[in-house]
């Protein structure tokens, strides 16, 4: 032997060692960058929406309110589709939220309330139609429009296309445009649609078929087959 005594090889330089202690030449890590959370509104809307619902439910005024502004937008887009008339399809929307409110402490609490305050909105309009026909003044054929006019970059040709598809919206029976659009535009399952409608899913499921069919023999006849 040559008198060296063979021990533990040194630790590599740049890791610490036992106990905490780093070598001299250590490197120091890099701090961790900090995690951004974010957050998307629509989900925080939905968050605190059972919380508007149990202080509305306790008469706070406030609390109803960001529901009615939550879903105005889209309860006044889908009556006037409905109604096709600006100042009945208003009058409706108030209507509703006017219910609504009268009617807060029955809803029940985790169950559907965009779905709940569709369906009053809906019987709203069932019976302005009931009442149309008893007086024999039909709602009248405005236009109907989902979105503010086009703008002015907007080509002819498209204001034209837009034109043609809302007309044969408009042109489709009341409970066939009713799903149509609960569906498509505001993105409810077909069991929304039933509840809504006060049918079966599977009716709510063929009105949109029906309604889509009849849109495309509108648009684009050649890719309908016809009938033997």
């Amino acid at each position: 032997m040559n008198g060296r005594v063979r021990g533990r090889p040194n630790a590599p330089t740049g890791l610490p060692r036992p106990g905490g202690v780093s070598c001299p030449d250590a490197t120091p890590f890099p701090p961790t960058p900090p995690v951004r959370v974010t957050h998307d509104p629509d989900d925080l809307l939905r968050a605190e929406e059972p919380r508007w619902i149990e202080a509305a439910q306790a008469g706070d005024r406030e609390a109803f309110g960001r529901l009615v502004e939550k879903y105005w937008d889209g309860l006044h887009r889908w009556l006037f589709h409905l109604t096709r008339d600006r100042h009945r399809a208003e009058d409706l929307t108030q209507e509703t939220f006017t219910k609504s409110l009268a009617a807060i402490g029955s809803f029940r609490p985790g169950s559907n309330f965009r779905a709940w305050l569709f369906r009053i909105g809906h019987n709203n309009f069932v019976n302005l139609k009931r009442a149309e026909r008893r007086t024999k003044q039909p709602l009248t054929d405005d236009a109907p429009a989902a979105t503010p006019g086009p703008s002015a970059h907007e080509s002819l040709a498209e204001r034209e296309t837009l034109a043609v598809v809302l007309r044969a919206v408009g042109d489709l029976p009341a409970d066939f445009r009713a799903a149509l659009l609960l569906h498509a535009q505001e993105g409810m399952s077909y069991r929304e649609v039933a509840n809504i409608l006060k049918t079966t899913e599977e009716t709510a499921r063929w009105r949109v078929f029906k309604a889509r069919q009849k849109l495309m023999k509108v648009l684009n006849p050649e890719l309908v087959p016809e009938k033997d």
